[in-house]
């Protein structure tokens, strides 16, 4: 039995499969080693009742996730799961590797996450090329979930929404000013709490306040990742993964369009097809 595991900062999606076959699909929170450490990540594994009744079946583990961008974040999650799942091999990789996979397979290509968080790079056909993107919620995420949903509560907190859009934020979520700043400033994790507002835009995607602000951060995505990637790496397809790519795929498109580039594809949940890639190999 394999699993592969494709998680953002707010979810995590498990896709557990034996000689082809899918025997378990579910979502646990995010595991991002940037927020969680070995012993946050090994309390979310002792919780999860599918992997408790798995786990010694399982013999192979891939894993995708925000945040294990550099060998000493991927260690917090390998030795985690090593401990947790000790008849399985496990392969930790950044989610850009993940989306390159889902996306072109073996081919090379520029590669765009737009989730939770947003990151781009070039993959060479095998492996992404590292460069200096990925900044996190506070200096990076341009156009993501996270992006998107500080937009909004800055603008609730300042009155500057439109009604509609205001009455809509007040009827699906009971905060205040005091309960918004304290989740933002003082509790742990507030890129969960900032990204959980994409759902809200989502909703509400042909308004035009919220038409005018995703696009905007799509903008600001393309002049930061893409436009700059795109001369280091010319001819090769551009290729999209993450709910907010997918949700918003539309305005992603016209952006790309505006920019001179046609999108080859855009994924949603690069899990599936991450899991046929792997379950092909073992």
């Amino acid at each position: 039995m394999i699993a592969v595991v494709y998680s953002g900062s707010r979810f995590a999606d498990w896709k557990l499969s034996d000689k082809g076959e899918i025997v378990s699909t579910f979502k646990t929170p995010g595991i991002n080693p940037f927020f969680n450490d070995e012993k946050a990540i090994t309390h979310l594994l002792n919780k999860t009742n599918e992997l408790i009744y798995h786990a010694e079946e399982i013999k192979r583990i891939y894993f995708f996730g925000a945040g294990a961008f550099s060998k000493s974040r991927q260690k917090i999650v390998e030795d985690a799961f090593t401990k947790f799942f000790r008849f399985s091999k496990v392969t930790v990789e950044h989610d850009l590797t993940a989306a390159a996979i889902a996306s072109c397979n073996d081919k090379p290509a520029l590669v765009g996450i737009l989730g939770s968080g947003s990151n781009a790079a070039y993959f060479n056909g095998k492996k992404i090329k590292e460069n200096n993107y990925g900044l996190g919620y506070i200096l990076g995420d341009e156009g993501s979930a996270n992006w998107l949903g500080r937009i909004l509560l800055r603008d609730y907190l300042i009155g500057d929404l439109p009604k509609k859009i205001q009455q809509a934020f007040t009827q699906k979520y009971s905060l205040d000013r005091k309960q918004i700043l304290d989740k933002v400033y003082k509790q742990p994790s507030p890129v969960l709490f900032l990204s959980s507002f994409a759902d809200l835009l989502l909703d509400h995607q042909q308004e035009e306040y919220v038409k005018k602000l995703v696009i905007s951060g799509f903008e600001c995505y393309f002049e930061t990742y893409i436009i700059p990637l795109s001369k280091q790496h010319q001819g090769v397809p551009l290729h999209f993964a993450g709910t907010i790519a997918a949700g918003f795929e539309n305005y992603l498109r016209d952006v790309a369009k505006k920019h001179g580039f046609t999108i080859a594809s855009v994924i949603k949940e690069p899990i599936y097809n991450v899991l046929e890639y792997y379950a092909n190999k073992n």
